[in-house]
């Protein structure tokens, strides 16, 4: 591999954003862009001044350039595509899920085990200023100890690509489970916390033309997962269709002495309740940092929102709670060795797999499944 990793974005919707950041990034170049419409790739390409391009993802990875490939393709591509680069000797980096079903994620795994190539999901929420901020105050000692965790996603998918209408909600679960279980984690130690057990429950349902496609009634889904080898149980709940809500990300943290909760309103600065003071003191809204100091300086700016108005039609604003350039730099260090990647292979099939398990115990009446072991 070159002194600097040479990265290839796949999709370039959600994918775009990434581009600037990898250009930006000291140890990284970037070196192809791929997508299946050749006039949208040109336009991406002209605008962000990328020479290299594909738009077919097989010819990519025999491109021996290459050596990390970032999947931001539709759900369904993700497994097929981590597959096929880690065979292909590519390090890789994909947005969530990792797959929809256990065997796709065990399949990734043996590829990457295989490969001895790095796999990391980019999941957006555990590198977000609000997760950040309460990972910080746990690690300090803050909190004192977890007595409960809680994570919501909610949001409205209509109109969105073809393979979203009536999907389960908890095969898209992984920005509230991740949190709960990232919380009580340490990689660096090689602690990782990871769900042992499901139970998930459905609620309501959506339109009848919306039920067919993957037979998931459910507006709502709710699960309880046992966090191994701790005392501690997690709560997520996930809407997809016909649920009137403002659009959440959401992670909640019960503390023996203070506790943490993300947001109800969007846009509305995180609360910390801190025990033992008059009833009225209690809640507490704090401003959260960016943590941009985390980064290296040239990506830093990113930590923002829209960083560049010329590059507006590419970028959807906020960057997931600046968690772009700490994921992408997270990446590139785990390629290069410098730390273990986070989620890295077994790990993000956990994390998928909670949901992929809860939408079974839905299916069931809500009973218990356990989780497979990667």
């Amino acid at each position: 591999m070159a002194s600097k990793v040479r990265v290839a974005i796949v999709g370039l919707g959600f994918g775009a954003e990434f581009i600037p950041i990898f250009q930006a990034h000291p140890d990284a170049e970037m070196y192809a862009i791929c997508q299946r419409n050749p006039e949208s790739l040109k336009k991406t390409a002209d605008t962000f001044g990328v020479s290299k391009q594909y738009t077919n993802f097989d010819e990519l990875i025999k491109d021996p350039n290459v050596d990390a490939v970032h999947i931001n393709s539709p759900i369904p591509d993700h497994a097929w595509m981590a597959i096929r680069a880690l065979q292909a000797g590519k390090h890789v980096a994909c947005t969530v899920p990792m797959g929809t079903s256990i065997d796709e994620c065990r399949q990734i795994c043996e590829a990457q085990k295989k490969s001895g190539k790095v796999y990391m999901m980019m999941e957006t929420v555990v590198y977000s200023r609000e997760y950040l901020f309460a990972k910080e105050l746990y690690d300090g000692g803050k909190l004192g100890r977890i007595q409960f965790l809680r994570g919501s996603h909610q949001q409205d998918m209509d109109g969105w690509p073809n393979y979203w209408p009536g999907l389960p909600p908890m095969w898209y679960a992984t920005h509230c489970v991740s949190p709960c279980l990232a919380i009580l984690s340490d990689p660096a130690k090689k602690k990782i916390a990871l769900a042992e057990s499901v139970v998930c429950h459905g609620s309501g349902r959506i339109r009848e033309e919306l039920i067919s496609k993957y037979n998931s009634p459910f507006a709502v889904e709710t699960a309880t997962f046992k966090i191994k080898g701790t005392d501690i149980a997690a709560e997520v709940t996930r809407s997809l269709f016909d649920t009137a809500r403002q659009y959440r990300e959401s992670f909640d943290v019960t503390g023996s002495n203070v506790s943490f909760e993300w947001q109800q309103v969007e846009g509305e600065d995180p609360v910390l309740h801190t025990r033992g003071l008059p009833e009225p003191q209690i809640p507490k809204r704090v401003k959260v940092p960016d943590f941009a100091n985390r980064l290296p300086e040239p990506i830093r700016k990113f930590t923002g929102a829209i960083h560049d108005a010329t590059h507006l039609s590419f970028l959807q604003g906020a960057g997931h709670g600046g968690s772009h350039p700490h994921l992408a730099h997270h990446f590139l260090m785990a390629v290069l060795g410098k730390q273990p990647a986070f989620p890295d292979a077994p790990t993000s099939a956990n994390w998928t797999c909670v949901g992929i398990c809860a939408h079974e115990s839905a299916m069931k009446g809500g009973e218990r499944v356990q989780l497979p072991n990667f």
